[in-house]
């Protein structure tokens, strides 16, 4: 009971503060312990971190699911679970800042699951599971979760403009992935 706890306080205060940013004695307080609880669980902050992010993903994966038979409504899923649970991607983001190029915790495992989603991926659309098959997965990701890992710009670049009879987000970046998954086909 006590590690859920800490990994979920630990998720919040991470989500919202980084790496840097989080404490120790917040993460503590919120799970209702004491900070050496933490570090007889953890070891040290950053092992806490890629704790949390590591359940983070866990859970997200059975959110995303497979991309299955249908990769535009794979995409759709990407998009529906960053706008409204946009914790794992914050907590993503993090850890791009922290890390920057260094080698990641766990990579090999992380990359493996990767594979595995490339290739469901790639054979739904009859291609090859090669590098430009990972290009695209990554690309279609990003179009999907772009506006979600800055809401204030897209914010910002919509504010100006009006509404009426144009689709949402969400419809237009379904629309550009369409087209693009129907050029790979054809191609």
């Amino acid at each position: 009971m006590t590690r859920n706890s800490l990994l979920a306080a630990a998720r919040e205060e991470f989500a919202a503060y980084g790496i840097a940013g989080a404490r120790v004695d917040r993460i503590a307080a919120n799970a209702g312990v004491s900070k050496e609880r933490i570090y007889g669980h953890f070891g040290s902050k950053d092992k806490l971190f890629e704790a949390a992010l590591a359940e983070a993903q866990a859970e997200y994966q059975t959110k995303f699911g497979s991309p299955g038979d249908d990769p535009l409504e794979y995409v759709g899923r990407i998009y529906d679970v960053h706008h409204s649970h946009p914790q794992l991607l914050r907590l993503l983001l993090w850890e791009a800042l922290h890390h920057g190029d260094e080698a990641l915790p766990e990579a090999d495992a992380r990359i493996a699951n990767y594979q595995d989603k490339i290739s469901k991926f790639a054979a739904s659309l009859g291609i090859p599971a090669d590098r430009r098959a990972a290009m695209l997965f990554v690309s279609l990701i990003g179009l999907a979760a772009w506006t979600a890992a800055v809401p204030q710009t897209t914010q910002l670049m919509l504010a100006a403009m009006p509404e009426a009879g144009e689709p949402d987000m969400r419809d237009m970046v379904l629309e550009l992935a369409a087209g693009i998954l129907d050029r790979e086909r054809a191609t």
